[in-house]
């Protein structure tokens, strides 16, 4: 039986590997601001993107909120005290403007891409792609199919500009800049990032694709991704991210925005890869409209720190919400994921499924939130979590926080099972 379970730790240890991305592109800045976070800088930040002054009005009331949230006090608290913007270069912008022809992109930061295979699979699977390197989005395309079915799919600052009324309209409106420390610093510095909208009835039958690479050390990478899908809509979304190896951290802190109408649905996968030097604190959520569908394909196996709860909020009766966490946790990481389900319509129903594996001292929680209102009557929820822990140096642990507000609402299922390797 020993061996068995060594040939089988073994097995998993080739299966994990060592991280391959990363290299260092040689990359000059376009425009950069200098290291700090102030008034000035986030003004600066506005103005470089010609933004509309109800936008800077936002970031820098972001900005005031940021300074006076406390710091999170759970998980890897004390690592993210660590965390000081003020130190950080929080915007560098590679290029000029965003390509939509990929040869016009600078070679350097083609080869980049090119090793990481997003253009292989834009040619192969996907209906739309958009690269950022740094802060912003470097390459942007989109298939006929997009165009042809009247789905808007472009990077967050162009889609600010270009639909000002449906930008103004959803954003924040999921996300609250004061909902936490790390979103209302994303609110007062955010660039790059997504802007979907999906009209009614519209379902793309290929994904669409985002991918965020950080090149620089000691910088701050925040994008902001907001995805709107009418009703009856569908799509598949998917977002990737790597960084190069430095002995200094950066800090990625992303806030995703998503709004699925009636009887709408959106799967959003993430492959969490960034180089254990990246901390990174993501807020995503999800309003959940009658009888709408959110699924949450959540992968981390990169950063040094982690702290990400995909979130949904089922608004509507009869919505359903989905979180399928994958957590890698090895030497020096600390990966604290989990799911956030907030029942508020009849007959809701939500899925939380964990599976972690923690290997040479790291660290894997799961953190979990399940609420159903006093409204949400004939509801259900189910909660699993899976730990695969390979030495006795490493540490899991399970954190389920559950409310149930109302007598009929009886099926909430539990199971949280450790499993060892030693």
């Amino acid at each position: 039986m020993h061996e068995d379970n060594l040939n089988k730790k073994k097995e998993v240890e080739q299966i994990l590997g060592d991280y391959k991305y990363g290299f260092v592109t040689d990359a000059k800045a376009y425009k950069q601001v200098e290291v700090g976070l102030n008034e000035k800088i986030v003004t600066e930040i506005s103005r470089a993107k010609g933004e509309p002054e109800w936008m800077l009005e936002y970031r820098l009331k972001s900005l005031k909120a940021f300074y006076e949230a406390k710091d999170p006090t759970y998980g890897p608290a004390e690592r993210i005290k660590e965390v000081d913007p003020n130190k950080m270069c929080l915007y560098i912008k590679s290029t000029d403007k965003v390509e939509n022809k990929w040869e016009d992109v600078p070679e350097n930061i083609k080869d980049t891409f090119n090793k990481l295979g997003i253009m292989e699979a834009e040619q192969k699977w996907l209906s739309g792609v958009s690269t950022q390197f740094e802060s912003e989005v470097v390459y942007h395309n989109n298939q006929k199919e997009l165009e042809e079915k009247g789905v808007i799919f472009l990077d967050t600052d162009t889609g600010l500009k270009k639909y000002p009324e449906i930008f103004k309209k959803f954003f924040g409106s999921v996300v609250p800049y004061n909902d936490n420390k790390y979103a209302a610093l994303n609110s007062a510095v955010w660039s790059g990032g997504s802007f979907i909208y999906v009209p009614k009835g519209v379902k793309l039958e290929k994904p669409v694709q985002s991918y965020f690479r950080i090149n620089s050390s000691n910088m701050g990478q925040f994008e902001r991704t907001l995805i709107i899908v009418d009703d009856g809509g569908f799509i598949n979304y998917v977002e990737g991210c790597t960084a190069p190896k430095y002995s200094e951290d950066s800090l990625h802190s992303g806030v995703i925005e998503i709004i699925v109408g009636k009887n709408a649905r959106c799967r959003y996968s993430t492959i969490q890869n960034w180089s254990t030097n990246i901390i990174n604190l993501v807020t995503q959520r999800a309003l959940v409209d009658e009888g709408g569908y959110m699924e949450w394909i959540d992968g981390n196996i990169g950063s040094g720190t982690n702290m990400k709860y995909p979130c949904c909020v089922l608004k509507g009766d009869r919505a359903k919400g989905l979180v399928l966490s994958i957590a890698l946790g090895s030497e020096g990481q600390y990966q604290d994921n989990g799911a956030k389900m907030i029942h508020l319509g009849k007959n809701t129903s939500s899925t939380t499924i964990s599976k972690s594996i923690v290997r040479k001292g790291g660290v894997v929680n799961f953190r979990g939130t399940t609420r159903i209102s006093k409204d949400a009557t004939g509801s259900k929820a189910s909660v699993t979590c899976d730990t695969l822990i390979m030495d006795s140096n490493s540490k899991s642990d399970a954190y389920p926080y559950n409310i149930v507000s109302n007598n009929s609402s009886s099926y909430l299922r539990y199971q949280i099972v450790n499993y060892s390797i030693l």
